[in-house]
């Protein structure tokens, strides 16, 4: 196992464990996350824990064009059921991901300092949020990171009301200008809507 230091680098990613994960340790500085990023490296850690950075193989990603929109949120989508902004709110949405509670999690890996990094990411530009509104109430979002390449690196999504985070997340990929969603890893939720396994090799082409 790699332990990191101050100095801004990771180990090849080839040499991540079986499950994925690649380091231990480093701070969630501007200049280690957009490295980490335009690398195929995320952090994911509770709040318990040291900062632990993966590279999956294989890795769990959409395509725009696979989408996949059930007839009864194509019923929700047709009657404009929520208002979808972009960066409207950041810090809300970031902060209710933090708080909300999800199955087989004991505490949270989007932390404080989670909280502050990816702040400051967002006023560089290149972390990006996804409101979803019911009249003037925040009922969904979701956030991630934009390198510029047309992939877009997702994060965290919430709900308070049923279908708000998938209503939101629809509408931004059918709507963006990206060749590739990064999941990072597979939930079944993301499988129904058209996400799949790809290598990693082949997921660093697209970066």
């Amino acid at each position: 196992m790699h332990f990191l230091n101050k100095k801004i680098e990771f180990p090849r990613v080839t040499e991540a464990s079986a499950d994925g994960l690649l380091a231990i340790g480093g701070d969630l500085s501007v200049e280690r996350l957009l490295h980490a990023y335009a690398h195929g490296i995320f952090p994911w850690f509770e709040d318990d824990e040291p900062i632990l950075w993966w590279s999956p193989d294989p890795r769990f990603v959409l395509f725009p064009e696979d989408l996949k929109i059930s007839k009864s949120m194509n019923q929700l989508l047709t009657k404009k059921r929520f208002k979808v902004t972009i960066n409207k709110d950041f810090e809300a949405v970031i902060r209710h991901c933090s708080s909300i509670k999800r199955h087989d999690q004991k505490g949270t890996w989007i932390t404080d300092n989670m909280i502050e990094a990816y702040t400051k990411l967002h006023q560089l530009g290149y972390a990006i949020s996804v409101e979803v509104w019911d009249k003037k109430e925040l009922v969904g979002g979701l956030y991630g990171i934009d390198m510029g390449n047309k992939v877009f690196c997702g994060e965290s999504m919430f709900t308070k009301t049923s279908n708000a985070s998938k209503y939101g997340f629809i509408e931004f990929v059918r709507k963006s200008k990206y060749n590739l969603i990064d999941c990072q890893l597979h939930t079944n939720h993301l499988e129904s809507l058209g996400g799949k396994h790809i290598s990693r090799i082949e997921f660093l082409k697209y970066l």
